[in-house]
């Protein structure tokens, strides 16, 4: 029963913690109309800087406060900055034309979303990874699917509650949800699942081998291809004409197939192994990204398969490197998911912030970035080959 309930808890984190990650970007069309906070790019872009300063900060400093306060203890506190973060961004409603104060407001509420984001997802995946030692690659990937589901759902919430005339219903509603995992946690015995993650965590300290720059370059390349897509989708669909609808749609379809694409690598597993699937998915990134940076002026359908192809690409990448490296990197198990979840905010800092001034300093179009970024992918493509060549090799060396 106790670990039935930490099961239901820990999935059930993954898919507040998306919707939650996913509320500001998909509002960016709120955040960007004269009607509502009348933001530059630049100053949507810089929205994000405190939530990755944060979500970095927090996640390397996850496996310390986990030695000294145990796992369940980060868990709840990761919750309690996610409540904060959409109260904040309930009350910036409220003083909306006062641009400099409801700035301020915006800045507060994505600096604790960075907190709540950097402790949350590191330990929800070690936490998912002890519940089920025998198969950590597919518990962690399944995790991240749910995860996915609410990436996908916010984008979706934000359209219905701006039809309600009510954009700011879904802070509220990811609000509730996450009082009501609070309350549910707060009761919650994890048992040997707790025991099983201090185990890890009393494991080595936090000096990295050489190893583990590898996966935090790949997961930096992957927060930047991410990012790209999901902060910035939205405001592209607009510029080629597509309705709030239909942008929203796109940045669901992202979202959606990120999720699909975890679910369906997982089950395909014993047919196409994991670490064939982190060769392949950064060509399909990179392909997207073109295809994204040549989409047509008044043709928005075909931005919503282009992002949806960018979303199968980018799906089990994240996952699969937190995994592989939490299974080889053995002497660091309670700093690894910390460890790269801060590369991939240090990534997703990046695209959040500098397409801003790459469009108002340096004159560059979205569609130019967007061809742009296929680079970082490129490099991720061929990263990718050495991050899986350890246990890609290891068979060969028993023939």
């Amino acid at each position: 029963m106790a670990e039935r309930n930490a099961i239901v808890a820990v999935y059930s984190a993954g898919v507040i913690q998306g919707v939650a990650l996913v509320t500001f970007p998909a509002a960016s069309a709120i955040f960007s109309s004269p009607a509502y906070f009348h933001l530059s790019s630049t100053e949507y872009g810089g929205m994000f800087v405190p939530q990755a300063i944060m979500a970095i900060a927090s996640s390397l400093m996850g496996g310390g406060l986990t030695r000294n306060f145990g796992i369940k203890r980060i868990y709840l506190l990761g919750l309690v900055a996610n409540l904060l973060a959409m109260t904040f961004l309930v009350l910036s409603q409220f003083v909306m034309h006062n641009h400099a104060f409801a700035y301020g407001i915006l800045l507060i509420a994505t600096t604790c979303m960075g907190i709540g984001f950097g402790l949350t997802v590191p330990a929800i995946n070690t936490l998912a990874a002890a519940l089920f030692p025998r198969n950590v690659d597919r518990a962690v990937l399944v995790l991240n699917a749910l995860l996915g589901v609410g990436t996908a759902l916010a984008p979706a919430f934000v359209a219905i509650f701006l039809g309600l005339g009510i954009w700011w219903g879904l802070p509220v509603l990811v609000g509730a949800m996450a009082a009501l995992l609070l309350s549910f946690s707060l009761r919650l015995s994890l048992g040997e699942t707790e025991r099983s993650s201090a185990a890890k965590a009393q494991k080595g300290g936090t000096k990295f081998p050489g190893r583990f720059w590898v996966f935090a370059t790949f997961a930096l390349l992957y927060g930047i291809c991410e990012t790209m897509n999901g902060n910035w989708a939205s405001l592209y669909m607009k510029k080629l004409g597509a309705t709030t609808t239909l942008a929203s749609i796109a940045l669901t379809i992202f979202w959606g197939t990120v999720t699909a694409g975890r679910i369906f690598f997982a089950a395909i597993e014993k047919w196409f192994p994991e670490r064939r699937t982190c060769e392949v998915l950064p060509f399909v990134v990179a392909g997207a990204f073109l295809a994204i940076s040549l989409l047509p002026t008044g043709k928005p359908y075909l931005g919503i398969l282009a992002f949806g192809l960018a979303g199968l690409g980018c799906s089990a990448l994240l996952p699969l490197t937190v995994s592989f490296a939490e299974e080889e990197l053995t002497t660091i198990a309670a700093s690894v998911a910390g460890g790269l979840i801060a590369f991939y905010q240090i990534g997703y800092g990046i695209a959040a912030f500098g397409v801003g001034p790459l469009q108002s300093w340096a004159r560059l179009e979205l569609n130019t970035i967007y061809g742009g970024t296929a680079i970082f992918a490129l490099v991720m493509s061929a990263l990718s080959f050495v991050l899986v060549r350890p246990a890609a090799a290891a068979p060969c060396s028993q023939n």
